[in-house]
């Protein structure tokens, strides 16, 4: 089992940033891949960024591909999802996510753990 609690939304304005944070307790942290997915009203659930393992591999969605930077630290159980250049389009409730499994995966169904998610709201 892990519990993962969010933290680090907000309220910003287009072009500001932000930096999320995904606090984990229980298992082995470094035993599992990280995601962020987010969820926008009446939308669903979306792929965001992922991290592997030991942070040698990450994966970006196009839409926040250099914009959000995924990183880790596996010392203290914690994963990050810094996000500049804010847009109103990602404008959501952010969750992180922990997979277990071996192949790092975009997919929600492959994730066994969710956060409760935080809000972001970007205003334009």
């Amino acid at each position: 089992q892990v519990h993962l609690v969010e933290s680090g939304g907000g309220f910003v304005q287009a072009g500001g940033s932000l930096r999320l944070s995904c606090a984990a307790s229980g298992s082995v942290f470094s035993s599992h891949h990280m995601g962020w997915f987010r969820q926008g009203s009446g939308k669903e659930r979306e792929f965001v960024a992922v991290i592997s393992r030991s942070s040698v591999i990450t994966y970006y969605a196009d839409s926040v591909q250099d914009r959000f930077t995924i990183s880790r630290d596996n010392a203290n159980n914690t994963v990050y999802l810094r996000m500049n250049s804010l847009k109103p389009e990602d404008t959501g409730v952010y969750y992180c996510a922990a997979d277990p499994k071996i192949v790092l995966s975009r997919s929600a169904e492959a994730y066994n753990y969710w956060g409760q998610g935080t809000q972001v709201t970007v205003s334009s």
